[in-house]
């Protein structure tokens, strides 16, 4: 089987609805693929119901955004989580509330220097999306401001420039803990991603594992070759799924469907391990 356990519909920072990715990622020839979106569940029913009308396996998930105590952005995968869980909806709804609160400052500041305001970045969230700097980096395109996403966020939406802004974000070890408690299985996302900024350390790391991280999402562009064999001999010491995917976001990355893919084996693990909720289909 194929299977790809990381992608954003329009319902985040994605370009797709849940069903055209649903569509694109049976067109790729997958066999199967997670939906993930940050900080939000609320494209798991139409993508499942694409899914199933296709003959692809759904996994329901959702993308976590982190900050440790230092402030290094960490991202946590969290698989088959029940979705109604008190504790993780009240810390999800509390980012996606800064996030919001974030962006229009953001915009803001940006204002006193481009033509830009917050009524333009609205055109570009669809409605009930979690909504973060991707939206901006939208609306600076259409104003034609720049030319791509990556454009925006290297010259204008990055931590160093004079817009930036801070926002809540729960700490990596708390999510997991949260994750752990809904029933899901959380996975780190793209740990040695270098190219977004500072990564976490081992200490970091064995904290999240003490509170009861599952997984590593190895097979990921944006994880340097030299680091994955780090990554994996970390995953063996510890029993830890070893996961590969896109980080598909439609037209808002080069990032293709299936370019990295996760074994059965580990599907089905992740599948064994989780008590929230389950997949849609049958592996085959």
């Amino acid at each position: 089987m194929r299977i790809d356990l990381h992608t954003h519909s329009n319902v985040s920072d994605g370009t797709e609805t849940p069903e055209v990715l649903v569509e694109s990622a049976a067109a790729a020839g997958l066999d199967a693929v997670a939906l993930t979106d940050h900080d939000s569940t609320a494209g798991w029913a139409r993508a499942a119901h694409a899914a199933a009308c296709l003959g692809v396996v759904f996994i329901p998930g959702m993308e976590v955004s982190c900050r440790t105590d230092a402030g290094i952005s960490v991202h946590v995968l969290s698989y088959l989580h029940d979705p109604t869980h008190p504790g993780l909806l009240e810390e999800i709804e509390k980012s996606r509330t800064a996030r919001l609160t974030r962006a229009q400052r953001m915009v803001e500041l940006m204002s006193a220097d481009f033509p830009i305001s917050w009524p333009v970045v609205q055109q570009f969230v669809t409605e009930g999306a979690t909504v973060g700097r991707p939206h901006i980096a939208d609306a600076l395109i259409a104003l034609g401001i720049v030319g791509t996403r990556s454009e925006a966020f290297e010259r204008i939406l990055t931590a160093r420039s004079p817009y930036w802004v801070s926002h809540y974000a729960p700490h990596p070890a708390a999510a997991v803990a949260l994750i752990r408690e809904a029933g899901g299985v959380p996975v780190f996302a793209h740990p040695s991603a270098f190219n977004r900024g500072r990564v976490v350390g081992g200490a970091a790391i064995n904290e999240m594992i003490d509170a009861g991280l599952l997984g590593l999402e190895i097979d990921h562009r944006d994880n340097p070759e030299s680091a994955r064999e780090d990554l994996r001999r970390l995953a063996r010491e510890h029993d830890l799924l070893v996961t590969g995917s896109s980080d598909y976001h439609g037209s808002g990355k080069p990032n293709l469907l299936g370019e990295n893919v996760t074994s059965q084996e580990t599907l089905e693990r992740i599948m064994r391990t989780a008590t929230g909720t389950a997949v849609r289909g049958a592996l085959s």
